[in-house]
């Protein structure tokens, strides 16, 4: 695997700035900082548009339906808790997968030159 790419996985995964790598991507869950605090790398011109949000929710949709499907099969729970198990569950998974994908996005767009992010190295 090439060194770039192996750094552009990593910044994904622990959504850090895809310049440096050590700044972080987000203030709060889903919110951008304006600027990397590392490298100084603007951050305000890219839209990571809903491309993110739309593969989490296939994804998200495709793991939750398996697993409801085989749990009532394997432990055949009372209805109640499916209920009270899935909400939770599905949120569990979509906020890391939210974080992820929205950092991917901004990676991808720093690196293909789509948007006015600064490309100075």
């Amino acid at each position: 695997m090439p060194k770039q790419l192996g750094q552009d996985i990593s910044s994904i995964l622990l959504c850090r700035c895809p310049r440096c790598g050590r700044g972080k991507v987000f203030s709060g869950v889903l919110s951008v900082v304006p600027s990397c605090a590392e490298c100084g790398l603007d951050l305000t011109g890219g839209d990571t548009g809903d491309a993110g949000a739309v593969i989490c929710i296939m994804l998200l949709g495709a793991i939750m339906a398996a697993l409801a499907v085989w749990t009532e099969f394997r432990f055949e729970p009372p209805m109640w808790l499916h209920v009270v198990l899935w909400p939770v569950v599905a949120l569990a998974l979509a906020l890391p997968m939210l974080r992820t994908s929205k950092s991917a996005m901004i990676a991808m767009q720093y690196r293909h030159r789509s948007t006015e992010m600064d490309r100075s190295e």
